[in-house]
């Protein structure tokens, strides 16, 4: 009789099997994750005494799990008010965007509260880590460095220097001689995480790993490392532009809507209170093909401007130019503008954009895209001081916005005057005091159901007798 054969291959990540190595998993899609089926069978579990019992959740200490800041605002309002202790906290993000700088100044800070920290460079020299930090004024007596790629060597650092905070520059260069593969294969990064997390649970202690991103900026190695962790952070930012954002994508102990903004500075990393202005450019006269919005990044209001610029075309297909904006959503806008209301776009090329770098991905600034379109396209201006909010639907309608009170209150802080949005997205109480016309004090709140009626309103703002825009 015939033995039947089984797979020789199988996916670490999601269990797919095969009969034959290949180099990218048929089933999830994971390149070096399939590998051979030799461990032996583990025997049956028997049940054991645990070393500690099982207690009411009442009884459990909940100072036990107590904040502590940073010393970083910015990073603390991610985070959700500082570093839990045992929290195994990921940093991700492409090369050369500061995440070493941001977490040796955070290692610094937490150090120069008399608070033991240890920092571990896989990357780096111990004498190029203690030349940055001379540079960015990031020394402490507390802070301990070293420099290991090896994972038991660097438990044996953990044993001896027993600290509060240890900072891991990069798991991507970490290895352990009881994992198969070389450091950063999907084997190494998963061994090394979970003895990472095992012993942060076990000391109280907070661990802070920094991890590479791949080409299409998702989180390098296995998708069970970002399970494996308590908050996963992405530190996002423009090489060509200072500014720099740490984005929460998973948080076990806070948002994991919040975002963070710094600035790369020749000093190293500074936090950005009110970024609003960086996005926002300043004319002593009223210039056509702009609009300004307020865009919610997590629970955060940002004022975003939107510049369009509209030209003749000699191509048989026009272009459509985007930056900072999705091409997509901005396409179906000028379909509704042509449609909808009557404004010639087919045979022009298209150019729209944001000013200083911002990614705007929020529908809340469809408005503001199509008026800043309709202004480059009419030559007509926005009036001066007006912020334009709401979500275009391809019936031309405008859609209720998240946040109006917080958007509204942004903008009014920030010295506008008037604000054009969709009735059912009038602020309430919490908003600040809304006006009619423009007399009185306090924001003035248009109202539009439709794009072509928010054309309408601007038309007559433009047209009003005192000449004011």
């Amino acid at each position: 009789m015939a033995r039947a054969t089984r797979p020789a291959y199988s996916c670490t990540e999601c269990g797919w099997t095969s009969v034959r190595w290949v180099g990218r998993c048929g089933e999830c899609q994971t390149w070096g994750s399939v590998a051979e089926q030799g461990a032996p069978k583990l025997a049956a579990v028997q049940s054991s005494v645990p070393v500690a019992k099982a207690v009411p959740i009442s009884s459990v200490a909940a100072d036990a799990a107590a904040r502590t800041l940073t010393g970083i605002g910015e990073l603390d309002r991610v985070l959700g008010d500082g570093l839990v202790p045992g929290a195994v906290v990921l940093l991700a993000g492409e090369p050369g965007v500061g995440k070493s700088t941001l977490l040796l100044e955070v290692a610094s800070r937490w150090a120069g509260e008399g608070r033991r920290t240890l920092y571990v460079t896989g990357e780096e020299s111990a004498a190029q880590v203690r030349l940055r930090a001379g540079r960015t004024d990031a020394l402490a007596d507390e802070l301990y460095l070293a420099a290991e790629t090896d994972l038991g060597t660097i438990l044996g650092h953990i044993e001896e220097v027993s600290p509060s905070l240890m900072v891991l520059d990069s798991v991507q260069t970490v290895g352990s001689a009881e994992a198969e593969g070389s450091p950063g294969g999907v084997t190494q990064v998963r061994e090394v995480t979970a003895a990472l997390v095992r012993v942060a649970k076990r000391r109280g202690m907070a661990v802070v790993i920094v991890g590479h991103v791949t080409k299409e900026g998702a989180i390098a190695g296995p998708r069970l490392l970002e399970h494996l962790v308590d908050v996963v952070l992405a530190f996002e930012g423009d090489r060509h532009s200072g500014f720099r954002m740490v984005r929460a994508t998973k948080n076990r102990f806070g948002p994991a809507d919040e975002v963070g903004c710094f600035e790369m500075s020749e000093q190293g990393i500074v936090e950005v209170t009110d970024p609003s202005g960086l996005f926002t450019s300043q004319h002593t006269d009223p210039v056509p093909g702009t609009c300004i919005t307020v865009t919610m990044e997590g629970r955060r209001p940002l004022l975003a401007e939107i510049q369009a610029l509209v030209a003749p075309s000699a191509l048989q297909v026009p272009r459509r130019t985007t930056h900072g904006l999705e091409s997509a959503r901005v396409s179906m806008i000028l379909a509704v503008l042509e449609r909808r209301c009557g404004i010639r776009l087919a045979n022009k090329d298209v150019y729209v954009s944001t000013v200083g770098g911002a990614k705007v991905g929020d529908p809340g600034a469809d408005l503001a895209i199509a008026l800043a379109v309709a202004s480059a396209a009419t030559n007509e201006p926005v009036p001066t001081g007006l912020i334009a909010l709401g979500e275009v639907g391809l019936a031309g309608e405008l859609r209720r916005i998240p946040s109006p009170e917080r958007r509204v209150a942004e903008a009014a802080r920030l010295g506008f005057t008037a604000a054009l949005m969709p009735p059912s997205t009038q602020p309430g109480p919490a908003g600040p005091p809304a006006r009619r016309g423009s007399g009185g004090g306090g924001l003035a709140v248009r109202h539009a159901m439709t794009l072509g009626g928010a054309l309408a309103a601007l038309q007559s703002a433009a047209e009003r007798p005192d000449g004011r825009r």
